[in-house]
């Protein structure tokens, strides 16, 4: 899979995901891609202040992600 292709994929996964964070005030956005491997997003809105939003990250979105690009090691959000 090229780069442009896992963009687009991770993205789907992120479509996925957006509904349920935008129904809690939130949403979050793709920041970059390194190596093949690690993606940077950016949580957005009520997600930012929220206290269980590493949860979400890694429970929610991390999961949705690696569903659909399982060469995805880790998903961190960058403030």
């Amino acid at each position: 899979m090229n780069t442009e292709e896992l963009k687009s994929t991770v993205e789907k996964a992120l479509d996925e995901i957006r509904p349920f964070l935008n129904s809690d005030g939130g949403d979050i956005s793709l920041v970059e891609i390194e190596d093949g491997k690690h993606v940077k997003v950016r949580l957005e809105g009520a997600c930012i202040s929220c206290k269980i939003n590493q949860m979400t990250l890694k429970a929610g979105v991390e999961t949705t992600i690696k569903k659909y690009a399982p060469q995805i090691e880790t998903v961190v959000n960058i403030a």
